[in-house]
């Protein structure tokens, strides 16, 4: 996903493995995800905009927490400036990804 500047709601929604209505229902409850939205309302996602999906993801999907716990757990943390060790992760996490694809390609590549 890391060659396009801006993704459409489905792609959202394929990398994470959930419904659109969940990217639209956590798009209104989190006020830092602000897509762009064309004339016909077709919303555009920026690599920030995922980052953001991937630490809500990570702490509903995989930690369990309420959408309010998240919503404290963030004001908490930026209010400590931590929020940045989860964005390390995040970060971390997409890299590992990136990496991985790289070695498979090139797996493929040395068996032919």
């Amino acid at each position: 996903m890391t060659d396009k500047i801006y993704f459409k709601i489905g792609d959202i929604a394929n990398k994470f493995n959930v419904n659109t209505s969940l990217i639209r229902y956590w798009e209104q409850e989190f006020d830092f995800i602000k897509p762009k939205k064309n004339n016909k309302g077709t919303r555009y996602y920026t690599n920030k905009d995922i980052d953001n999906f991937e630490l809500i993801h990570h702490l509903v999907k995989e930690k369990g927490m309420t959408i309010q716990g998240v919503k404290d757990y963030i004001t908490q943390k930026k209010q400590n400036k931590s929020i940045e060790k989860v964005e390390v992760l995040v970060t971390l996490k997409r890299t590992r990804k990136l990496l991985t694809e790289i070695r498979d390609i090139l797996d493929k590549k040395s068996n032919i």
